[in-house]
């Protein structure tokens, strides 16, 4: 494989998202490059870019647009595009990432194929304790500061890839643990940026991707990530986004995609 960008979306979380920079850069195959996808945060996200920015291993590019409301398809559109790698492995700013995650993803994929993983939710306390430390701390099996899905925790890489092709095989998306080549992401056009508000548009996505002919592989037992607690998103558009990724005229091609900021 050639070149690995790490796409992160963040917004208005800035301790959280230290953490997550900060676990990208003690991968044991480390990515070519970390895109921050802002989606409106104010200059506190823009304070922590710039100070892991001096310490990375890797460049950490920093793509931002104004804050107009619940932009996740738009801004993942733009970090894709403002990358360089021929593979890219997406997560979001609340996540903190095993030190093999990169590489789990790297091992497992294949032409031809996206891949999603699963993730383990941490506690409120154990988040809070791991924000004031300031410190990317990912707990095992039998550790304390786990909500739910302590099983994911276990690596077996044996396991996984004998299960990455059967595990699930009607699951879609998790877009805070997935990966997938830039070609293919161009080719459908990437995010539908008719997503306005939380949810539908990794389903989506998805779902063209396989309408295209993309496989679906499925990390279990290896690409682990960790995700920090936080409160409910607000989910008032949730009704609408289900309705559009449910509309039986779904092209492969978005209409309102990533080409809309491609300059000619």
């Amino acid at each position: 494989m050639e070149k690995v960008s790490v796409i992160v979306s963040t917004y208005n979380r800035p301790d959280a998202l230290e953490l997550s920079l900060k676990s990208l850069m003690r991968q044991t195959r480390l990515p070519d490059e970390i895109v921050v996808g802002d989606d409106g945060s104010g200059p506190e996200t823009r304070e922590v870019v710039e100070r892991m920015q001096s310490i990375s291993p890797v460049p950490i590019i920093h793509v931002w647009h104004p804050d107009e409301g619940f932009r996740l398809a738009a801004i993942r559109n733009k970090a894709v595009l403002a990358s360089t790698g021929d593979y890219i492995i997406q997560i979001d700013g609340d996540i903190i990432a095993h030190r093999h995650f990169v590489e789990d993803h790297v091992s497992h994929a294949r032409p031809g194929c996206y891949m999603r993983g699963g993730r383990v939710m941490l506690s409120r306390e154990f988040t809070e304790q791991l924000c004031a430390s300031r410190e990317p701390a990912t707990p095992g099996f039998f550790s304390g500061g786990i909500e739910n899905k302590r099983g994911t925790t276990l690596r077996i890489t044996p396991l996984a890839s004998m299960l990455a092709s059967r595990y699930k095989p009607k699951s879609y998306a998790l877009g805070c643990n997935m990966s997938f080549w830039r070609s293919d992401f161009f080719d459908i056009n990437g995010y539908d940026e008719e997503f306005v508000g939380w949810g539908g548009e990794e389903s989506d996505f998805s779902h063209r991707l396989l309408m295209k002919g993309v496989k679906y592989r499925r990390l279990k037992f290896a690409g682990i990530v960790y995700h920090l607690w936080h409160k409910t998103n607000s989910m008032d558009n949730l009704e609408k986004n289900t309705r559009y990724c449910e509309r039986q005229d779904k092209s492969i091609v978005c209409a309102n995609g990533v080409s809309k900021h491609i300059q000619m």
